[in-house]
């Protein structure tokens, strides 16, 4: 992209752009280069294409080469811009958090329904391990209107970002923060509905066979260990002592994992799991339900209806 006397319109530099990022190698080359102009002109997508030939000024052009430039070297889109639609609102993401994906939108939706049957008062209490962003326990927040909940991670860094979310999304006061390695931090006798975890699920090997945008992503949201499900293992064998009876652990998971991660429930003492697909039909998240401390006749029956319904597909 030049600086010489070149009168760059909007339909001109979006090509160029284009040509450069498929030479680079970047999945969207056409999309990307129209999403960053849009960040840059303050516009509307649709608005490129009824001003395409609205030449851009010098300060616009400096601003795009520089995020053209980012781009360029696989920084993700997310970074760039500062911020990542989820669910109904937009999340200021950077380097520290991992950037939410449409399929953890699902499993917000899930827990959503969970949380209206579990608890019908609306008084649920949530709890989200490796919160980020905040995404997910912000989003349920925000759809619940009366549930409380807590975002646990061990990065400070990702807390500032999530507590800034709760912030504009105007959840703050029902919402509380904790830097803690999983369960460590967290009280025993605080007993809660939901727990809600997207961990890191990559096995560490693979993390190298990455796509470059999401190897940019924070390796410790990224690695799961030498199979994937370290944290599975943790989180599912410490949730019961932090559930309330009949309360419900759901789970993201990577590719081919959901079985294992089944059985790593069962085997921790749930009493029944489910699994839902992802919009590629990918089993995408576990749940599974805590038995009462007294079993009662019809539990069985109640527990498989409530994984029934929320892992129903719309």
């Amino acid at each position: 992209m030049s600086k010489s006397e070149t009168v760059w319109t909007i339909m001109k530099i979006i090509n160029w752009t284009k040509q450069y990022f498929e030479a680079k190698g970047v999945e969207n080359p056409r999309l990307d280069a129209e999403v960053l102009l849009c960040a840059v002109l303050k516009c509307q997508r649709i608005t490129l294409y009824v001003d395409f030939e609205r030449p851009l000024s010098e300060d616009e052009l400096s601003t795009y080469r520089q995020y053209v430039q980012r781009r360029g070297n696989f920084e993700p889109l997310a970074y760039i811009l500062g911020e990542k639609a989820f669910m109904r609102n937009s999340f200021k993401v950077t380097p520290a958090t991992l950037i939410p994906r449409p399929e953890t939108e699902l499993l917000v939706e899930s827990v959503v329904k969970a949380a209206n049957i579990l608890r019908p008062d609306g008084d649920a209490k949530l709890l989200d391990i490796g919160t980020g962003s905040g995404a997910i326990i912000i989003s349920l927040l925000d759809y619940l209107p009366q549930a409380k909940g807590v975002g646990v991670d061990i990065s400070v860094d990702a807390l500032i970002v999530a507590r800034e979310n709760a912030g504009r999304i105007g959840v703050s006061d029902r919402i509380g923060f904790v830097r803690s390695d999983v369960f460590s931090k967290l009280p025993l006798e605080k007993k809660f509905d939901i727990i809600v975890s997207n961990p890191p699920y990559i096995p560490a090997a693979d993390i190298a066979k990455l796509e470059k945008d999401v190897q940019q992503e924070p390796r410790s949201a990224l690695d799961g260990g030498a199979d994937g499900l370290d944290f599975y293992r943790r989180i599912a064998k410490e949730a019961p002592a932090h559930l309330a009876d009949e309360g419900l652990l759901a789970f993201e998971v990577g590719i081919n994992q959901a079985q294992e991660v089944q059985k790593l429930c069962l085997d921790a003492g749930f009493a029944q799991t489910a699994v839902r697909r992802d919009y590629a039909g990918i089993e995408r998240m576990v749940f599974a339900v805590k038995a009462k401390a007294q079993p009662q006749e019809g539990d069985e029956k109640k527990y498989a209806d409530l994984l029934l319904e929320i892992t129903k597909e719309l």
